[in-house]
């Protein structure tokens, strides 16, 4: 009941959204995602603070129309990949940061959302139904690429050995049921999500509304059809092999 009253009440303040902001409903959103790396690093391995930077930066970009969304990253990043010697002259170790290529496509009159993920070498495709996250509304507001954002949150359990805490910041100046990686069922554009408070903060640097180009927004179609849950035992039993091989991986 609570969650049919939550989807009821966003749904109304979505179309209110769409009535008052429809002229605004195409363009591009570029996101800038800081992830600090120092922060997962056991207690016993502080010495490895020294070895790598504290911040990974990547940029994304987010296309939408009035009922399509692509967000994916920008094509001149690259992952970031370094290498070090071990303690003590035991010999090499590579700390890599797991940052999987990918694409999130969302088609709200399907309900549906497209994952192209990319994986050791390999494109897979993840299809799945468009989940009402427990959102709960704060008072606060902040400005955002020169949109005045409200606040919103709720703590993640999808994960039963790692919770975390979410924050977004959304404006209901651009269409609803808009915004970066799965965060997307706000009603309004989410501008700004914040993990674990400062683990991973993404945060929208420019919005230009215009008409896309032609290729700009187009469903992900290549890749190997997987489920969800296939594909994420298999990155964990690949990152476990991994792990045994001398790499520390940080999700």
């Amino acid at each position: 009941m609570k969650n049919l009253t939550l989807l009821s009440g966003i749904l109304v303040m979505a179309l209110a959204t769409t009535i008052v902001f429809g002229q605004t409903n195409e363009g591009l959103i570029t996101y800038e995602t800081k992830i600090n790396l120092h922060r997962n690093i056991p207690k016993d391995r502080e010495d490895m603070k020294a070895m790598i930077p504290e911040f990974s930066t990547v940029r994304f970009q987010l296309f939408f129309n009035p009922d399509e969304s692509l967000f994916k990253q920008l094509i001149d990043e690259e992952d970031d990949v370094a290498t070090f010697n071990g303690g003590g002259g035991s010999g090499r170790m590579m700390m890599v940061r797991r940052a999987m290529q990918g694409e999130t496509y969302l088609n709200r009159n399907e309900d549906l959302i497209t994952l192209k993920q990319e994986f050791m070498g390999k494109e897979y495709l993840i299809e799945d139904s468009v989940k009402m996250s427990p959102w709960k509304f704060g008072t606060e507001t902040k400005t955002i690429a020169g949109y005045t954002c409200r606040m919103a949150y709720y703590i993640d359990e999808s994960r039963p050995d790692r919770k975390q805490e979410i924050t977004a910041w959304f404006t209901d100046q651009l269409r609803p049921f808009l915004g970066p990686e799965r965060f997307n069922t706000l009603p309004g554009a989410v501008l700004a999500i914040d993990v674990n408070n400062g683990e991973r903060v993404v945060v929208a640097k420019s919005v230009e509304l215009r008409t896309l180009k032609k290729n700009e927004l187009k469903r992900p179609a290549t890749g190997t059809k997987i489920t969800g849950k296939e594909f994420r035992q298999m990155v964990e039993e690949r990152m476990k092999e991994m792990r045994g091989q001398g790499f520390m991986i940080r999700n």
